[in-house]
């Protein structure tokens, strides 16, 4: 996983969009009408989803219709998930050291 998903996901507005395309793939419209942004502004916020692989496109019939890329947010997920793992081992290391454990 590129550093481009994190980047990606640093702004609010692609997070929300990501929270919104959660519930259920949406029409570029339909993201359009959640948000008080112009249309070609939402496309460039979804453009950088796309490029980070967060969400995939599929053309229906004159729509774009967007999805979450489960995948790379599970990706995303086990990525946080194991930054936060050398803490707590760290800071259960610390506790045993002061119980004479360790």
């Amino acid at each position: 996983m590129s550093d481009s998903a994190f980047k990606a996901l640093a702004d609010p507005t692609r997070r929300a969009i990501l929270r919104l395309l959660g519930k259920r793939a949406r029409s570029v419209n339909e993201i359009v009408e959640a948000f008080e942004l112009s249309q070609p502004a939402i496309s460039r916020h979804l453009a950088v989803l796309r490029a980070a692989g967060l969400v995939s496109a599929t053309r229906d019939g004159q729509s774009i219709v967007y999805a979450l890329d489960t995948t790379m947010m599970d990706d995303v997920a086990r990525v946080l998930l194991d930054l936060a793992t050398p803490r707590q081992t760290a800071a259960a290391a610390a506790s045993h050291r002061k119980h004479g454990k360790g």
